[in-house]
């Protein structure tokens, strides 16, 4: 069985819905950050981590490729051009979405308060905003952004949609709105959401 390190309101929550959506089995320790469970695994302090037999595997984005590799499900295979596709489009996620929703938390509750920059928010929902238009004009036609099948880049999307709307960033068209509520209602979702 799979055991996932983090809480539900960090990234950990990829790697648990990851799980819900393949089905397979897991025990959530809901170790913050930087504590000594997480640190014995992860010299960071970073989470999530997931183990699998007995091995450690950090970032949410490796975990989930992983996973979605192992299990032949949620991606496409290596060596395509769809999977070189869905790489890219995940990598253009991590840059443009992660990236600035991570720095902006870093200004708001992460760094230290004397290093916090808050003016650096406004830049970051520009940057955030911009970003939005780009991937509606690399998404693909369908309910996914590959389409019609569901892929590792819809769980980061997803993921990071939901922390912008928690963090005020704004969605700027119904596309962004709709497709978050749309993956909010999978069962796959729901089930991870209810171990908060």
């Amino acid at each position: 069985m799979y055991r996932v390190l983090g809480t539900a309101n960090t990234r950990a929550f990829r790697v648990m819905w990851m799980l819900e959506e393949l089905g397979q089995p897991y025990d959530h320790v809901a170790a913050a950050p930087q504590s000594e469970g997480v640190v014995a695994f992860n010299p960071s302090g970073k989470v999530p981590v997931l183990i699998d037999d007995g091995t450690p595997i950090t970032d949410s984005t490796a975990i989930i490729q992983y996973l979605a590799d192992r299990h032949g499900t949620l991606t496409h295979k290596a060596g395509t051009i769809e999977r070189a596709r869905q790489d890219s489009l995940t990598q253009f996620l991590l840059d443009e979405f992660d990236a600035v929703l991570w720095t902006a938390a870093r200004h708001t509750f992460v760094l230290p308060e004397e290093l916090r920059v808050s003016a650096i928010k406004d830049t970051l929902r520009w940057e955030f905003q911009r970003s939005q238009q780009i991937l509606k004009q690399r998404a693909g036609n369908g309910p996914f952004l590959m389409g019609e099948v569901m892929t590792v880049p819809d769980v980061i999307l997803s993921h990071c949609l939901g922390w912008a709307h928690a963090a005020r960033f704004p969605l700027m068209d119904c596309w962004d709105q709709n497709y978050l509520v749309k993956m909010r209602a999978r069962p796959a979702y729901l089930r991870a959401d209810s171990r908060r």
